[in-house]
């Protein structure tokens, strides 16, 4: 039963029957239909006031939408109302073969009934595709099944959101990890080349939002794409659960329907939304209407017997450091836009400047320099096409190219390990993060990153960073155990929401106790790797509170970025006169070096992540903090 994508019900619960409609007619079960059609429609308010009249007198509950290009509806209702909708809907000959897809239940798994009108019946937002000109050929569900029992050579595609296919989906399907199917389009772009010519079968829970993937996939160079006709419940409907692994997610009260489409045990926690499995249902954590596995929040005590078992892991992967050990590596060299058509030294040397050309040219000779590989959503490696020859200098790269740099024997620079988790739950897992430690990898490192050391702490999940820390700052990071979280989380970052507060500890005696900058921040590094302040660089601006002015000639402040640039703390403080001590590279009278990762054992530099707060999953807000390090000394002046 599909609707605009992003849509999620609030609870679980049973509708009567309006006792006033349709009295000889209530001892049958409630039927519920879900239809779609995409035709092109005029006089739509017209028509909803005409679809109105037809639903006032009887007992139907659901949502009808009418655009410009079609109708779609999911509805419940007593048989003879049913009926009486269908009939009226297929008077019209535009929509004479409207074909529903129908189930029963034992009450209506809607509260109310609407007719809308909207500009989309299934919101995609891509220019271009229109179903009523083209869609994609369809496969029956049945002839899907025999590819599937034949072991012929296909690509599942499912083109639902995250939550919806935790309930189920086909055999080895390909997920495209989206919680809004606007998203659908950067998910085909992150599909293997190789499948443009292969086949590809989408799927979604009715059929409606693979009339728009088709075509968009089409448009994106795939020359084998079908659509499964009438979606997973036309497939339980003609051919059981076959092939498929568990149930379908539906967008009614209904939750979920097993292959017979019938009701399963699922619902849905009234306090986080998300689907409860009737395992999830077992646990201790999961109390209806109170809270699920998902959005349970621990004892303190156990939190804290946790987080120590996770440290006491942080310390294992740490002792030796991951990046200590000789290894082979492989380092991505990721072709950008801007550089296709170029030779392949000329691109290594002028995007990798700090390595010279005659170093590039003698790792090209040595078969240093390979054609990159390409993978799926699962990390499953991909075939890239593979040259017979060694690559030549001289070889023409195009946009988007990857090749990868071979590095043997690779061993990194020792970090600070001295990494602590603080908190975790079903949505965060906070660090107050050492310094030095890069994030991620980049330079000389690669294993010795936080990303690395946590995901091999938290395998198989893959946490991932909500924002961004200097490998020389310390301090409280966030990273999101979901990309559902994440996709909620991070817009916060971008918009200015989340509130973060900092420590630092600079050159000088601000006179005034509060101040501020303003100076625009140069979107892309110069010369040395820096930031710096440009007239027509990006709108930044920081707060700044003096805590304690320091019989040392040093202050420690308090800073509150409003905006989030890069180097955006450290370059408004250098502008101001007051560099931060310990700074590698915006150094004390105006001057500047290379940005580069302090090494274990050097002073470090005096900036501290010391808090953040934001909204939830849930809409609730939450504050995370860590201490405040040694250098901190909040001495009056």
């Amino acid at each position: 039963m599909n609707i605009a994508a992003g849509f999620r019900i609030t609870q679980h619960m049973s509708v009567e029957p309006d006792i006033q409609a349709d009295a000889t007619d209530r001892s049958s079960q409630a039927v519920n239909i879900a239809a779609y059609k995409f035709v092109a429609l005029d006089d739509l308010e017209q028509r909803r006031q005409q679809l109105r009249a037809i639903v006032a007198p009887t007992n139907l509950r659901g949502t009808i939408l009418l655009s410009p290009e079609g109708i779609n509806l999911f509805l419940a209702g007593q048989r003879s109302s049913i009926d009486r909708l269908l009939d009226f809907l297929r008077a019209d000959p535009l929509l004479a073969d409207l074909q529903p897809k129908e189930s029963v239940s034992d009450y209506l798994p809607f509260n109310r009934m609407l007719i809308k009108i909207k500009s989309e019946i299934i919101a995609f937002g891509v220019e271009g595709v229109n179903p009523i000109q083209r869609s994609s050929p369809k496969l029956a569900a049945t002839e899907l099944k025999k590819w599937l029992d034949q072991g012929q050579k296909v690509h599942l595609l499912d083109t639902r959101n995250d939550y919806e296919i935790e309930v189920g989906t086909f055999d080895n399907a390909i997920l495209p990890g989206i919680d809004n199917f606007r998203d659908f389009p950067a998910a085909v772009e992150r599909l293997p080349e190789q499948m443009k010519d292969e086949p590809v079968v989408m799927f979604c829970t009715g059929g409606i939002r693979c009339e728009k993937a088709g075509p968009y996939m089409e448009q994106a160079g795939f020359r084998k794409v079908f659509q499964l006709d009438g979606g997973i419940l036309k497939y339980f409907e003609e051919c059981g659960g076959d092939h498929y692994n568990g149930d379908c997610f539906v967008f009614d009260q209904r939750v979920a329907l097993d292959p017979d489409l019938e009701e399963t045990d699922h619902t849905q926690c009234y306090i986080c939304q998300e689907v409860v499995s009737p395992e999830d249902q077992q646990s201790e954590k999961y109390v209806a209407g109170e809270s699920c596995p998902r959005c349970y929040r621990e004892p303190a005590d156990q939190l804290a017997d946790r987080l120590q078992q996770r440290n006491a892991q942080l310390k294992s992967k740490t002792s030796p450091l991951p990046g200590s050990e000789p290894y082979f590596n492989k380092r991505p060299l990721n072709v950008p836009a801007r550089f296709d058509g170029y030779d392949l030294i000329d691109f290594l040397a002028e995007w990798h400047p700090q390595v010279p050309r005659e170093d590039w040219l003698a790792r090209i000779e040595q078969s240093r320099i390979v054609p990159g590989q390409r993978y799926g959503r699962r990390r499953r490696r991909m075939k890239s096409p593979v040259e017979s020859v060694p690559l030549s200098p001289d070889r023409r790269v195009r946009g988007g190219e990857r090749f990868e740099h071979l590095l043997p024997e690779t061993t990194e620079p020792d970090i600070n390990s001295d990494i602590q988790i603080v908190f975790e739950d079903d949505q965060f897992i906070v660090v107050n993060k050492p310094a030095p430690l890069p994030l991620h990898p980049s330079g000389r490192f690669n294993r010795n990153t936080l990303q690395y050391i946590l995901d091999d702490v938290y395998r198989p999940e893959h946490p991932l960073l909500a924002h961004r820390l200097d490998a020389n700052t310390s301090g409280v990071l966030l990273l999101c155990r979901k990309r559902s979280v994440a996709k909620l989380i991070q817009p916060q970052f971008e918009n200015r929401t989340v509130s973060k507060t900092y420590l630092a500890r600079v050159h000088g005696h601000p006179v005034r106790d509060k101040f501020h900058c303003d100076a625009p921040i140069a979107s892309s590094p110069g010369d040395k790797g820096l930031r710096l302040i440009t007239a027509d660089g990006q709108t930044a601006k920081t707060e700044f509170q003096v805590l304690s002015r320091l019989d040392d000639g040093t202050a420690v402040l308090q800073v509150s970025p409003l905006t989030g640039r890069t180097n955006q703390i450290r370059l408004h403080l250098w502008h101001l006169r007051f560099p931060i001590v310990g700074d590698p590279a915006y150094l004390p009278d105006g001057q500047t070096a290379e940005n580069t990762t302090l090494s274990v054992g050097d002073a470090p530099m005096c900036l501290h992540a010391l808090s953040l707060s934001l909204h939830d999953r849930n809409g609730e807000l939450r504050e995370f903090s860590v201490p405040a390090p040694a250098w901190a000394e909040m001495i009056e002046s």
